[in-house]
């Protein structure tokens, strides 16, 4: 299992923002090796973002971003937020 976790520093409208990511997740949830998801806000920024996607393996996330279908969805959050992604594999893990 590999966890992307991605921070969204939103510049643009919030709301138009959340519907884009909105599209986006339903899309990714939906691709192969997918296993769920989680979208965090700052508590006192609220324009930043955390997303945490667990992926059954790097390759299950690498193709599915690799879409035409991803890529043009996407897009849609290049003038709204500036992200920070990441593909992290488990160190440590307790309950």
């Amino acid at each position: 299992m590999v966890t992307f976790v991605n921070k969204l520093t939103v510049h643009g409208d919030i709301d138009t923002f959340l519907a884009v990511k909105g599209r986006l997740t339903s899309y990714m949830s939906a691709q192969p090796g997918y296993v769920s998801h989680q979208t965090l806000r700052h508590a006192k920024a609220p324009n930043v973002f955390l997303e945490l996607a667990v992926w059954q393996d790097a390759e299950a996330h690498q193709r599915a971003v690799r879409s035409e279908e991803f890529q043009a969805i996407v897009k849609g959050l290049g003038p709204l937020a500036t992200p920070e992604p990441g593909l992290y594999e488990t160190v440590e893990e307790a309950a």
